[in-house]
């Protein structure tokens, strides 16, 4: 008796409830893959742009001529941009009301940068928590459809008076493909988190530091 055992046919065998588990799992991992793509290439483009800022920041142009550059209809900011934007508007508009205490002047600013960085940050985190969730419960899902069709399987041998591997071989294989399919989706998914995490961490203390930086500068300009 030959038993095809090839994993299309398995799957088209197996039990409704496991081709669900299964079909779950699959829609999970095209959705985290197309995540991943993009997500990887924004983190790449924050870096480029990241850095780009930075040399012009640290460049010979004055805080009020690159804000300027920065404010032109024509131009839309990005990421440290925003922040700078931001932090130079706030402090520019405290000084314009008279006599204003330095450190007042610097606060005020400091306070406008974090609120912009917590929403870049929120921003790039976007899509992080569906990778997490996608990696921590898929196996959990796939190891569901593999109990379910395990138990079909044995439950179609109650009525048989002598089981046989061959009985019960293509009911345990079709269970385990969910399990296998709940581990291709989470596999990615977790990797894929834990570097980006690791990216936008990055991100966010590079910002950090700019800030520092900005703040020492505009400290300096609000004591001339």
């Amino acid at each position: 008796m030959n038993i095809d055992l090839s994993i299309l046919n398995l799957v088209l065998e197996a039990s409704l409830v496991v081709q669900v588990v299964i079909l779950i799992l699959l829609i999970s991992s095209v959705i985290s893959w197309m995540f991943i793509f993009a997500k990887g290439l924004e983190l790449k483009l924050v870096l480029l742009f990241t850095k780009k800022f930075e040399k012009k920041f640290f460049g010979d142009d004055s805080l009020m001529e690159l804000y300027k550059k920065l404010s032109a209809d024509r131009y839309k900011p990005k990421g440290l941009e925003k922040i700078f934007l931001r932090g130079y508007k706030e402090f520019s508009m405290m000084r314009q009301q008279g006599d204003v205490a330095a450190s007042v002047l610097i606060d005020s600013a400091q306070r406008a940068m974090r609120i912009e960085l917590t929403k870049e940050l929120d921003e790039l985190d976007k899509s992080l928590p569906f990778l997490a969730t996608v990696g921590s419960t898929s196996p959990y899902i796939g190891l569901f459809g593999t109990v379910w069709g395990i138990m079909n399987a044995f439950q179609a041998l109650v009525h048989v008076q002598q089981a046989t591997l061959t009985q019960v071989a293509p009911g345990i294989a079709e269970a385990l493909i969910a399990t296998a399919v709940g581990l291709f989706a989470a596999i990615p998914s977790v990797i894929a988190y834990n570097r980006f995490s690791t990216r936008v961490d990055r991100i966010a203390s590079r910002h950090e530091i700019f800030i520092d930086e900005f703040v020492n500068r505009l400290h300096r300009l609000a004591h001339k």
